[in-house]
Order: C-alpha cells, then structure tokens, then sequence
C-alpha cells in the first residue's frame, strides 16, 4: 500500500479521530463547569488538569460506540497518529508552568495547546476540517482569553468541539461515498 491509501485507511478506520474529539466536548463541559465555582482559581486549576485524564479511556469507550479502529495496528501511519497525539504532552508542561505564573490564562493556554496540536492531523486525515479548527481554535481561544474568564474560553471550545465533530461525521461521510463509487 502507498501512503496515500494508507492516510486513507486511517481515515476510515479510526473515522477520521472522531473518537478522541467527541470525549474532549464532554472534558470542555467538565473545565467550564469547574471555572464557574468560586474555588480559588490554583484549585479550579489543579481540577482542570485532573478533567483532562478521562480523555484516553472515554475515547477508547467511544471508539467502540462509533466502531472505531481504535489502534489500526495494520497501518504504520497510525503510529504516527500517536506522535502526533504525543506531542502534545510536551506541550502540556507550557500549562503547567502557567499554572502558576499565569493562573488566570492556564485555560486560555490548554485550549491553545488543543487546537495546534490538531493541524498534523489534517495531512494524515487529508481533512480540511482539522487544518481550519487547528487554526480557529488557537485563535480564537487566545483572543477570548485574554478578554474574558476562563469559563468563557471553555463554553467557547465546547461549541468548537461540536462544530468539529460535526465537520469530521460530514468528511467521513463523504468519504463512504467516495469508496462506495
């Protein structure tokens, strides 16, 4: 198999990582509804952090409602799915540092890192959808950041989340129609 049909039976297996973006909207849900209390905001931090761990095992729930390949283990691209996805870990120690420093821009800064962490998933997806969110997303979420508080930024990915999702239930649908021709 080329690459090219390669990129495309990620696509299709694993549907284009709608299993991952799908828990994340349930995770924004979490991050709002913690920056709506009146806890301190280091506390509204520490559980922000805490919201994000139930990403790997809801995905994997949802993979299997959805009938997603969640591994792919045929396809080499896959692995690289996973650095891509791991990079973003590195990433992570960007919101750790701002935790402190900067408390009140950590969620501005975690949504950031969400949305550029999704532009390599638009070359091995062959999605436009990624290549645009990736950029609204850290966009916009800076701006709202910097202007409002955190819940906001978090209402704000939530719809995001949802207009992304879906975005990719759209291109995996069409991507049936391509494959059934």
């Amino acid at each position: 198999m080329g690459i090219e049909e390669l990129r495309l039976d990620c696509a299709i297996k694993q549907k284009k990582g709608l299993h991952f973006i799908i828990p994340s909207i349930l995770i924004w849900i979490l991050i709002s509804g913690i920056h709506m209390t009146s806890l301190p905001i280091l506390t509204k931090n520490f559980y922000t952090f805490c919201a994000t761990a139930p990403l790997m095992p809801l995905a994997f729930l949802i993979s299997k409602l959805i009938k997603v390949d969640f591994k792919n283990e045929g396809n080499p691209l896959s692995n690289l799915g996973l650095l891509f996805s791991l990079n973003q870990i590195l990433y992570i120690l960007i919101a750790m540092w701002i935790y402190t420093a900067l408390p009140e821009n950590m969620v501005m800064v975690l949504a950031m890192i969400f949305g550029a962490h999704l532009l390599p998933f638009a070359w091995l997806y062959k999605s436009k959808s990624y290549m645009v969110m990736s950029v609204i997303i850290s966009l916009s979420t800076l701006i709202i950041g910097l202007l409002f508080k955190p819940y906001i930024v978090a209402i704000v990915m939530i719809l995001c989340e949802i207009i992304f999702s879906l975005l990719l239930v759209a291109e995996v649908k069409n991507l049936k129609k391509i494959i059934e021709l």
